[in-house]
């Protein structure tokens, strides 16, 4: 069974010497923006249902925003599963899976009769649903793409603005003609899709140039002299001296010649077929070794801030907009921020695949524009202070979202070999603010007597802190370079030095051994 599902994934498998930047990764673009608008677009979409959820279950606003944070908390901390299964079984069923247990999830929350019940359907299997469609299809088309890695999937990312665009209008009619519960259901139908754009994907293996492997100095150098002793033996036993010692001598020396060149040859021989035997380019279920590279460390904490703002003003705009006597306008308010994002995403992929960029730090200024915008919320008086504010968070938001996890991918963080290990640790750091944002949201809405600015406020104070993390990403990387450089000279020049000697030690010794010969040639001679 193990056989034949190895089998079966070498046959579907595309190996390249480089990123193939186009062909089947057009397709797994594709596929990707429709994961986006079936996963993402529907938690940013989400808020649609705050105010009827809070008055079925007669809840708080922190309990009923438990459910959304509790599906973002088991998407982001399930990340790591999904980087072992994926490397395991490969994307493909990956991802199938998990577009059933989406739909599984959201099918579910329509019979739902409890808030608790919410929390395991949506929470627990939509969130785990949600964790293996999208990580394993970002980190394929990542793969697919090289020079336009930034540009490619700044533009499918933008499958869930048009989706929360298109989504807080139509649920919100749909709601109120069908109610919420039949309104989830029919959610969950649509997610089922997600199984089909994981079957389109298709995995490929990216194998550079075949790395020469060095033989240690000492090996090959002493095999050598060793065979030019024994022709230099040879040569000078084979002059006709007319002695049977000595010819007796040459028979001796001519299968120890043969003996020890049959020997060297074997050994060869098994060397070659023991490196084939043993596995090659066998990647990790998970390196952990990308926890030492303090560079990535920053970037983990930059995530871990950040995503305090990710998902909380998505929920709360609607009920901000609300309490502010927006009512009719107020799901619109989602859809100037979803229509705004696809322009950031464009602006962003548009902008990083400009070369040389260093991308992370247009990434900083994103970031910190996105803090300023977050702390303007709480001044908001009207409908069209609103607007202004949800359009420009809409833009900012779009321009990091649609980076910050590509740029593990950069040499500033870790590398695109190790995006695979990364993404999922990266995102598992985050669960835990993904957890706790949405409900202390709430809380501080609870406690502020329903001002829902604060929400925004403590939204705001995260993307700074995460900013100021992202800030060091680039000098930590530096340092490590700095330090690491006169290492590798030190050791260089050590090696040179050994060269030199192991070339110096055997060359006295030809030299003493080449004069033995002349010395019993001689002797030969005049006996003769």
């Amino acid at each position: 069974m193990t056989m034949s599902m190895e089998n079966t994934r070498r046959c579907t498998t595309n190996i390249y010497t480089k990123a193939p930047d186009g062909g089947w990764g057009w397709i797994i673009a594709i596929a990707f923006f429709f994961v986006e608008v079936l996963t993402y677009g529907i938690i940013k979409s989400f808020g649609v249902f705050f105010n009827d959820l809070m008055t079925y279950f007669d809840e708080s606003n922190s309990r009923v925003s438990w459910i959304l944070s509790i599906s973002a908390f088991v998407m982001m901390f399930t990340a790591p599963l999904s980087t072992i299964l994926s490397n395991h079984f490969g994307y493909r069923p990956v991802v199938m899976l998990g577009g059933l247990l989406v739909s599984m999830g959201m099918i579910g929350a329509s019979f739902a009769q409890t808030i608790v019940e919410m929390y395991i359907a949506i929470g627990v299997f939509s969130g785990v649903g949600f964790c293996l469609s999208f990580l394993p299809t970002v980190t394929i088309l990542s793969q697919y793409f090289d020079k336009y890695r930034s540009l490619v999937i700044a533009v499918a990312s933008t499958g869930e603005c048009f989706a929360v665009f298109s989504f807080a209008p139509a649920f919100t009619l749909l709601k109120n003609y069908l109610g919420w519960k039949n309104c989830l259901l029919v959610i969950g139908a649509l997610q089922l899709n997600i199984v089909v754009c994981g079957a389109l994907l298709r995995p490929l293996v990216i194998r550079k140039t075949e790395e020469k492997t060095v033989e240690p100095v000492d090996v090959p150098t002493e095999t050598k002299y060793m065979l030019e002793n024994e022709e230099t033996c040879i040569s000078v036993e084979s002059v006709d001296s007319g002695v049977e010692s000595l010819s007796t001598s040459c028979d001796h020396l001519e299968n120890s010649k043969k003996c020890t060149t049959n020997n060297i040859h074997k050994e060869k021989i098994q060397m070659l077929l023991d490196e084939k035997s043993k596995p090659q380019h066998q990647p990790k279920l998970l390196d952990v070794s990308i926890l030492k590279d303090k560079s990535f460390i920053f970037y983990a904490l930059f995530g871990l801030f950040a995503t305090l703002g990710f998902f909380a003003p998505h929920l709360y705009v609607i009920p901000l907009s609300i309490s502010l006597g927006v009512d009719e306008w107020s799901a619109y308010m989602l859809s100037a921020m979803a229509i705004m994002e696809v322009f950031g995403r464009f602006s962003a992929g548009c902008v990083l695949n400009k070369q040389p960029i260093r991308k992370i730090y247009i990434e900083l200024i994103c970031m910190s524009l996105l803090s300023i915008v977050l702390l303007c919320f709480p001044f908001a008086r009207g409908f069209w202070s609103l607007v202004a504010c949800s359009m420009l968070y809409g833009f900012m938001f779009g321009t990091v979202a649609s980076v910050h996890i590509p740029m593990l991918a950069e040499d500033d963080v870790v590398g695109v070999e190790k995006m695979s290990s990364a993404v999922g640790i990266y995102i598992f750091i985050q669960s835990f603010s993904g957890l706790a944002g949405p409900p202390i949201g709430g809380w501080l809405v609870d406690i502020t007597d329903q001002n829902y600015g604060s929400a925004f406020f403590f939204c705001g104070i995260g993307m700074s802190l995460g900013a100021f993390f992202l800030a060091l990403v680039r000098p930590s990387k530096q340092g490590f370079c700095q330090r690491k450089q006169p290492l590798e000279i030190d050791q260089h020049q050590e090696l040179q030095k050994d060269l030199k000697v192991a070339q110096d030690v055997p060359e006295d010794f030809l030299e003493t051994d080449l004069k033995k010969p002349e010395s019993l040639q001689n002797q030969f001679q005049s006996i003769a």
